[in-house]
Order: C-alpha cells, then structure tokens, then sequence
C-alpha cells in the first residue's frame, strides 16, 4: 500500500512490543522494506521470538526489554534506543495497563502504579526524544491512548485518568512541535481483540485473569493495526478505531447529556 512507503527507510521503537497491538505493529511493519525496530516490554523470551519473526520478514531489529514503572530508568534506556540504529524515527508509545475495580475500593498504590505506567513513562521517554527530534527537524510520536481518554467509563477510574492525561499532554505537545516538523498522532483503541483485560489491575493489585467479553468481541487486532499505522503514515492528529463504541465518542463532544444517560446503562467490562 502506498501510505506504508511512508515507513520505508524508518527506525521505529515499539514500547508494549510483546503482546495485543505492540506485537502486531512489529509484524506489520517488518513486511515494509527498509525498516529498522526496537521493540521493548518486559518479557525478554518473547521479545526475542518477535525479534526473530520481524528479521525473518526483512526488518533490521533489536530488543530493548524495559520496565514502564521503574521511570526512573527510561531516560538512560531511551539513550539506548537512539544509539542502536542512530537514532529514531517514529516512536509507538503503545506500552501500558488497564483496570477493573471500583473507585471506592481501588488503593491508592494502584491509582499511582497506573499513571506512572501509561502516562508519566511515555512522557519521560518523549522528553528524552525531542531534542535529538527537533535537532534533525523530523520525527513523529504516536500516543496509543483509549477511547477512555476520551470519556470515563465505571470501574476504569484510574485508567481513565491516565489515558485522559494522555491525551491532554499529547494535543498540547503537537501544536508545539509543528514549528519542528515533528508530528504527533494520538491513537484512541475501542474494543480490540487483545489479552489487555488478563493484565489489568483489580482491587487488591492482582491481575484480572480473564477475557472480557468487550475485547473477545471487539475489532481483530490486525483490521486495528491496519487502520492505525495508515493514520500514522497519513500524520493524522487522531485516529479513533473500532466498532460502536467509537459512536460514543462523538456522543459525548456534540450531545455529553446523551452520552451520560447510554453511559449509565452500560455494563463495565
């Protein structure tokens, strides 16, 4: 396709690499000649096997496994990654976690571990990025945020606030970086078919454990992939994918009384 040329020549850092949509971004985008990644998460066993996957279409690759919430070592890791291929390209701040638990009885460690993971860390590792970004005058960062940083949504309080603040940082970052010629595009996830659920956090801070039905019936991760990485080559501001529950969105910026009637009707998971 001719939008996926605009990768051709690229070096692109995936953080969230292992699994759901970081996972099939690297595939995707090891198919486009020319492309060099840096793919993190946590999971060392399975970022090499993604690694190995990704040469065998043609990428370049390397693996640069990192912790989201230990912040206070994403600076030197970003450091990392500039100096693997040189520099970087486009950077895919994908990496993150959700929730399942009420206000009322969500700790506030959990409120905290979450905001550190999906926010602060893609702003720590964006500081790092910029001056090597404005320097060349060419770069783009893309915030994977949710469709709930677009509305709150029950039993998702602290994952709505990250991902709101996501959005808050990122839409003020891109009217800056236009002078740059740096581009920055939020991506806003509906229900996709992802294992996110299995991860997020519950009351006492253990994971979920199981599919929700939202992500079991949601928009196969690859179509997401897709329709996402042609927004990214298209340098839009925006990319709201999904099925629906996009519809709410716009509910709720032209008719917010409406939205909150459906909103309350709604079961969580």
């Amino acid at each position: 396709m001719l939008t996926m040329n605009y990768f051709t020549n690229k070096t692109i850092w995936i953080t969230g690499a292992s699994s759901g949509i970081g996972r099939e971004c690297s595939v995707q985008l090891a198919k486009i000649p020319k492309v060099s990644l840096i793919l993190s998460a946590r999971n060392v066993e399975k970022l090499e096997e993604l690694c190995n996957e990704c040469r065998n279409a043609g990428a370049q690759c390397e693996i640069l496994p990192l912790d989201l919430e230990q912040t206070h070592t994403l600076t030197e890791k970003t450091n990392h990654a500039l100096s693997l291929f040189g520099g970087i390209d486009v950077v895919i701040h994908n990496g993150g976690i959700s929730q399942r638990s009420l206000a009322e009885e969500t700790p506030i460690e959990n409120d905290r571990k979450i905001m550190e993971i999906d926010y602060f860390s893609t702003v720590i590792i964006t500081k790092a990025l910029l001056p090597h970004m404005i320097a060349r005058r060419s770069g783009h960062i893309v915030a994977v945020s949710s469709i709930s940083g677009c509305f709150g949504f029950p039993q998702r309080t602290a994952y709505c606030a990250a991902k709101h603040a996501m959005y808050g940082y990122f839409e003020a970052l891109d009217i800056e970086m236009r002078q740059h010629n740096v581009a920055v595009t939020i991506v806003a996830p509906g229900r996709i078919q992802t294992n996110i659920s299995y991860s997020a956090l519950t009351k006492d801070g253990t994971p979920h454990g199981s599919m929700d039905d939202g992500q079991a019936n949601g928009m196969p991760v690859e179509l997401c992939v897709k329709k996402m990485l042609k927004a990214i080559a298209r340098r839009k501001h925006e990319a709201l994918i999904g099925r629906k529950e996009v519809i709410m969105v716009y509910l709720y910026r032209i008719v917010p009384k409406i939205f909150h009637i459906i909103a309350g009707k709604i079961k969580a998971t």
